[in-house]
């Protein structure tokens, strides 16, 4: 058995933990560059206490605002970087600190359709505050960029990104939009499920993912209808944080493997995607499974899945997914023609999603035909 895990430098969770964010900003340096999301009014107090540059990210981070925000940074004499916000605006900040020191155009570093080339020089102190509970993004080594030239998004990566602190306050996700509630929850359990069922798990995955994935099948419905529930806020929270942990050193699978062209090519939220795609995806890698390699170990965890989803202890692979089905009915989950997708886009993405790196760990490869299956029941 070998296995590597990596995270950030340093996590602080609990409700009010971000009053310590303008200590923590200047014991890496006395002029920083914040940058934030479209819902910078839900932090602008935050943002005051730490007299800083600023930096807004309007939507999914592209390969065109990092170029903007890296030479933003340069020119400011920046020298530490926070993101307060969504996976976007952290995303984005992640990128931002790594361009500014390592000079060049993003595309020389990004996977699948740049060059790949290393980053080699550590980016500039990067301190992540998520304000959404989904992305788990504050705690991983990529930010992934959407490239519009070429219809796609792909990863910037290095275990020189992972951010030096994650501060993770629940307390900023109390007034989340009941959409966003949902999008970025059920991307949290889709990064809980996917590394569980990969083929680069590990036993320390392993145990995050199981306590994730309880956390989130117990919080999510109830936080959807009552966002008051700060109990529910905060379960929701950690799970996103698990999710992170997991993603980063164990991979994802189909789901995201789709996700990375289709959010490439149409302005739909990533986590709506990963919703929209989570039930087909688990069937296509469970009938896969029954019918080319019946006595793999993913079969008996996605048995596991349903138990921690269901609460009930005989339940099989295919009452996870029934679970799942219903969960995205409740937090009206929207099919991917409702983002402007038409069915004549699907082979094209099938194409473009084969070759996605989140696709490399799914549990099991799955041919062309699985995977058009997958993503026009998902239409």
């Amino acid at each position: 058995m070998r296995f590597e895990f990596a995270t950030a430098a340093r996590i602080v969770f609990g409700e009010g933990a971000t009053a310590t964010l303008p200590e923590l900003s200047r014991t890496f340096g006395a002029h920083p560059l914040v940058v934030t999301g479209t819902s910078r009014e839900r932090v602008a107090s935050l943002v005051s206490s730490l007299s800083a540059e600023s930096f807004a990210v309007s939507g999914e981070p592209t390969v065109d605002l990092v170029r903007e925000g890296a030479q933003h940074a340069r020119n400011a004499g920046c020298d530490v970087v926070i993101s307060i916000g969504g996976g976007s605006a952290i995303d984005a900040g992640k990128a931002i600190a790594a361009i500014a020191t390592n000079g060049g155009d993003p595309l020389e570093f990004l996977e699948v359709v740049g060059r790949g080339r290393a980053i080699s020089v550590a980016p500039l102190p990067f301190i992540a505050v998520p304000t959404t509970a989904g992305t788990g993004s504050e705690v991983t080594r990529n930010a992934v960029l959407g490239s519009a030239e070429h219809g796609v998004k792909a990863s910037l990566r290095s275990p020189l990104m992972l951010p030096r602190v994650a501060l993770v306050d629940p307390e900023l996700t109390y007034e989340l939009p009941r959409a966003i509630t949902a999008f970025t929850g059920l991307d949290a359990l889709t990064q809980l499920i996917e590394p569980y069922v990969s083929a680069r798990a590990n036993p320390l995955t392993d145990g995050i993912c199981v306590e994730g994935i309880g956390l989130a099948a117990s919080a999510l419905r109830r936080v959807y209808h009552n966002g008051a529930d700060r109990e529910a806020r905060r379960d929701m929270a950690l799970a996103s944080l698990f999710g992170g942990l997991a993603l980063a050193n164990a991979g994802l699978g189909v789901v995201h493997g789709f996700a990375a062209p289709l959010g490439g090519s149409w302005n739909a939220p990533h986590g709506a995607l990963c919703a929209a795609l989570l039930p087909h995806g688990m069937a296509a890698n469970i009938a896969a499974l029954r019918s080319r390699a019946p006595q793999h170990p993913a079969l008996e965890r996605y048995a596991a899945i349903a138990r921690l989803l269901t609460g009930r202890n005989d339940a099989r692979a295919d009452d996870g997914i029934a679970w799942v089905r219903a969960l995205c009915a409740d937090l009206n989950v929207a099919a991917l023609r409702g983002w402007g997708i038409t069915e004549a886009d699907l082979p094209g993405v099938v194409e473009k999603a084969a070759r996605a790196s989140s696709m490399q760990a799914n549990p099991i490869p799955l041919a062309r035909e699985e995977l058009l299956a997958v993503v026009t029941a998902a239409w």
